[in-house]
């Protein structure tokens, strides 16, 4: 049988001809809507099938060949149009082909400027790092130092491992139940999802999973729980090398870390000397709205990861952000032939010195944010039998299904209707809006009225009548 996840990814374009009696529940009344083009735009995916790996996974849920991108649209072959609500599952916060990097990135190959350089120094590099240390860094009272690792999360959640133990003497890490940190082996083992865990092939060792905040209710207190196993030395948990968690958890289903239990955490690290990493692959570079997730606790991590959309561009590009103090490698005992990504470091410095100088950019996430999740929340009212709660935080947010089934049926249906959006939590039970950050109010809800009418063709009829919050878009200049 298959677990939620797969039967997520089995959906192919078979599955846009079943006939009425062959639907799920959830998808029949879908006639009500305009089924977009289901019959003429059945892919070609023959040369996919033959010669790409069956481990690919968007491919099956979104089953087209696209071939342009601009900002929050793409369109496929067939010219096609689609909203883009999964933006690279959160490696495109500054949309597709953003104006501002493209320019900087096309002339910087024009001159012949350096592609691939190893750990070289580069001026790209420098004028990477600067950007980061004046406007994202020294702003906020942040020393770290900044390791280049292998252009992949992954790979960045790999070395503060690493790092971590090395400094240390330690082995065991303490992770969080739900949370995802990448699918290489350390990484993996601090990774929660079943699925993913069972693919590894080997035991997983060297961590311990705790209960994150809120993983038995608002009641009970987990820090509390967390301080105990470690307090008592009958627990059979070793004093970790290091606490890792993420502050949204964008694949455990958008559960929020609340800012008192942050702050807790961090004090209990800093009383048991346990170096506090804060994975901000996917959380960071604006997507909570602030530059990291961690902002609003005003807490200051020992270790940091990004990735993402740390280039601006969706180029791949990692960095491992750590205390001074912490930075004991010796040369070369992390590396990898693509650390630093020129290219990236011309997007990513661009990126900040475009959209994060000042605070205006902040002020815009924070519009979009209230405007996004005052039109989600009425639609939980409206359907409160059916759709469970809002999760998130920023635009990482989304609508908690009561049945996944259904929110497997709504993803599928938004596509036919030209939404691209995906699902995540433990059962893929919530729909997770992922758009750019710079996508405008009027994509905003163009994606949420498509959402919209397809839960009301799951649900039936308009569901319990209330009104929309008023959250008008703020005007940024």
């Amino acid at each position: 049988m298959l677990t939620a996840q797969e039967n997520y990814f089995a959906f192919d374009d078979a599955d846009q001809s079943r006939s009425e009696s062959d639907l799920h529940p959830y998808e029949c009344g879908f006639s009500t809507l305009a089924r977009r083009g289901a019959s003429q735009d059945v892919v070609d995916n023959q040369v996919f099938e033959q010669f790409e790996s069956k481990v690919q996974s968007y491919a099956r849920a979104f089953p087209r060949i696209f071939d342009r991108a601009v900002g929050a649209e793409l369109w496929d072959v067939d010219g096609r149009r689609y909203l883009d609500f999964l933006a690279g599952a959160g490696s495109l916060n500054y949309g597709h082909n953003n104006p501002v990097l493209k320019e900087k990135l096309v002339d910087y190959i024009q001159q012949d400027a350096v592609t691939h350089s190893l750990d070289l120094h580069t001026s790209a590099k420098q004028r990477f790092i600067e950007a980061m240390r004046d406007i994202i860094l020294a702003p906020r009272g942040l020393d770290y130092v900044m390791q280049f690792t292998g252009p992949t999360g992954a790979n960045a959640v790999e070395a503060a491992l690493k790092i971590a133990r090395k400094v240390t003497g330690r082995s065991n890490v303490i992770s969080f139940t739900n949370g995802f940190h990448g699918v290489s082996m350390g990484a993996l083992a601090v990774t929660g999802n079943e699925t993913l865990r069972r693919a590894a092939g080997v035991p997983l060792h060297n961590t311990t999973p705790m209960p994150y905040d809120g993983y038995f209710g608002d009641d009970v207190d987990t820090i509390a729980y967390l301080e105990q196993m470690l307090d008592d030395p009958s627990s059979g948990v070793d004093l970790p090398a290091a606490v890792i968690l993420e502050v949204v958890q964008g694949e455990g289903g958008l559960n929020t870390a609340r800012i008192d239990w942050l702050r807790r955490l961090e004090a209990l690290c800093r009383l048991k000397d346990i170096p506090l990493i804060v994975d901000d692959i996917q959380a960071g570079c604006g997507r909570t709205g602030t530059f990291f997730s961690f902002e609003p606790a005003g807490i200051k991590p020992d270790i940091v990861t990004l990735s993402k959309s740390l280039s601006g561009y969706g180029l791949p590009f990692s960095v491992v952000l750590i205390r001074r103090e912490l930075d004991q490698w010796k040369p070369g005992e992390h590396n990898g032939t693509f650390r630093g990504n020129n290219l990236a470091f011309v997007t990513a410095a661009a990126m900040l010195e475009h959209y994060w100088r000042d605070g205006r950019f902040e002020q815009e996430l924070n519009a979009k944010s209230r405007h996004l999740r005052g039109r989600l929340q009425a639609m939980v009212d409206r359907f409160p039998s059916e759709l469970v709660d809002v999760r998130g935080r920023g635009l990482m947010i989304g609508i908690r299904f009561a049945d996944p089934a259904a929110a497997a049926s709504a993803s599928k249906l938004a596509f036919e209707q030209g939404l691209i959006i995906e699902r995540c939590g433990p059962k893929d039970e919530v729909v997770k809006c992922m758009m750019p950050l710079t996508a405008s109010f009027a994509e905003l809800d163009e994606g949420l009225d498509i959402l919209e009418r397809v839960f009301e063709a799951q649900f039936g009829g308009h569901g319990r009548a209330v009104g929309y919050p008023d959250f008008s878009p703020v005007a940024v200049a």
